[in-house]
């Protein structure tokens, strides 16, 4: 299963209608893929909580921010920190 739901998504945006559904869920699916390539993990429904808000967050940013560019991972990176693989 899905890190995040399209209903958590819109939930979390406060979006109610199904307008907008396609651009969430493209969102939605941007944000876990930078979060696992962030973290070199593989998320799922049972992911800790620290990196479901970070996809949720991402999210949020590129649905107010939508002619932007790309969300900086700094946005989340308090939560990230501790899921990043230490490398040498």
């Amino acid at each position: 299963m899905p890190p995040i739901t399209l209903a958590e998504a819109k939930a979390f945006l406060r979006v109610t209608d199904a307008a907008e559904d396609a651009l969430v869920q493209l969102l939605i699916d941007a944000a876990a893929g930078r979060v696992e390539a962030a973290t070199g993990l593989s998320l799922s429904d049972v992911s800790p909580a620290p990196l479901r808000l970070c996809i949720l967050m991402l999210v949020a940013h590129g649905f107010e921010h939508r002619e932007a560019a790309e969300a900086p991972l700094a946005l989340v990176e308090p939560w990230l920190a501790p899921f990043r693989a230490v490398r040498l």
